[in-house]
């Protein structure tokens, strides 16, 4: 049937599929860590303080000198000859990877990515897809335990999005894949691949940590099951690798604030650890799907350091799934199935 020329545009019905991440700043400069760490730190989910009390405290003292000593930690790891940092960098390669892994058997399909903070943004993602034609858009927050602080927040910013659009997608979230046959897999193949190349350079670590950004203890209190979510991957993955029980830790990293957090810390431990006379560790930290500055500054520089200082000798720090083969086939087998009748 012919339409009137002044018909707005009709597309092709396709399907997309929206990878988000944290977020990262544009650069590891004030402002733009600054800018990075308003939107971060402002957000609801993340600090569940009254904001009348939160805001007067997060706009004086922290934003006058965080930005400074974050800034430091990103320029340590940045990313000089792309100009971004690793998480913005495996992200974009994760989209393009899984794009390129579906486009044979599924040229409808559409795959782009996001970031919860920053650029580019959920709602830049949503309107992209969706002025691509796609009517349905799996929104696949790329975090394998699930929190309110992580997965939630990153959903509502979507859902906030989809209120302000006259025709909204049909929409379809990635459930939290953190005891995943897939994911667990995939994690052991990359953990036996850094344990080979350890053994091979220095002997195998007498202690395997596997590290999770930390969360307040009252976030389990309130019924987050992010910590019960993180042993689970933990026992799951010991149990991949039959390393044994007594040579494995699961421990939580990143905390701030006066606040008692999820233990064991994972600071406290490698230097207990050092103390204590081992001296060869091997370090992962599961819940991150890239490599970020929590990651590379914090673990394989800052935590580093702080094992060598107290009388260890090896660290060995086990990268990210990125994507690398065993993590991109991983994500594959769980997109596929929530897409799932869609495809």
């Amino acid at each position: 049937m012919d339409r009137p020329a002044d018909h707005p545009p009709v597309t092709t019905d396709r399907v997309g599929v929206l990878l988000i991440n944290l977020g990262t700043p544009d650069g590891a400069d004030y402002w733009s860590m600054r800018r990075y760490l308003k939107e971060f730190l402002s957000d609801r989910r993340v600090i569940e303080a009254p904001p009348i009390i939160w805001q007067p405290i997060l706009n004086g003292l922290i934003l006058t000198t965080r930005p400074q000593r974050s800034g430091e930690a990103y320029a340590k790891i940045w990313m000089e000859e792309t100009g971004e940092s690793p998480l913005r960098h495996f992200t974009r390669a994760q989209s393009e990877a899984l794009a390129a892994r579906l486009a044979d058997r599924h040229p409808q399909l559409t795959v782009d990515w996001a970031m919860r903070y920053g650029n580019p943004s959920i709602a830049e993602g949503v309107e992209r897809l969706s002025k691509a034609g796609c009517r349905r858009i799996l929104l696949a927050a790329l975090y394998p335990q699930y929190s309110a602080a992580t997965t939630a927040t990153a959903y509502d910013k979507a859902f906030d999005h989809l209120k302000t659009m006259r025709w909204q997608p049909a929409i379809r979230t990635l459930p939290p894949y953190h005891d995943d046959p897939a994911y667990i897999e995939a994690l052991a193949a990359t953990v036996r691949r850094g344990l080979e190349e350890a053994e091979t350079a220095e002997g195998p670590p007498e202690m395997l940590l596997c590290s999770f950004h930390g969360l307040p203890e009252e976030n389990l209190q309130k019924g987050d099951p992010y910590h019960c979510f993180c042993q689970k991957t933990g026992r799951l993955l010991q149990e991949a690798l039959d390393w044994p029980k007594d040579r494995f830790m699961t421990v939580f990293q990143s905390r701030f604030g006066p606040k008692e957090w999820l233990k064991p810390y994972a600071d406290v431990t490698v230097e207990q650890l050092a103390k204590q006379g081992i001296k060869r560790i091997a370090m992962l930290s599961p819940g991150f799907a890239s490599d970020c500055v929590e990651t590379l500054e914090e673990i394989d520089m800052g935590l580093r350091e702080t094992f060598e200082e107290h009388g260890g000798e090896h660290f060995r720090y086990i990268p990210c799934l990125n994507d690398g083969e065993a993590g991109m086939a991983m994500l594959e087998t769980l997109v596929k199935r929530e897409l799932g009748g869609w495809v």
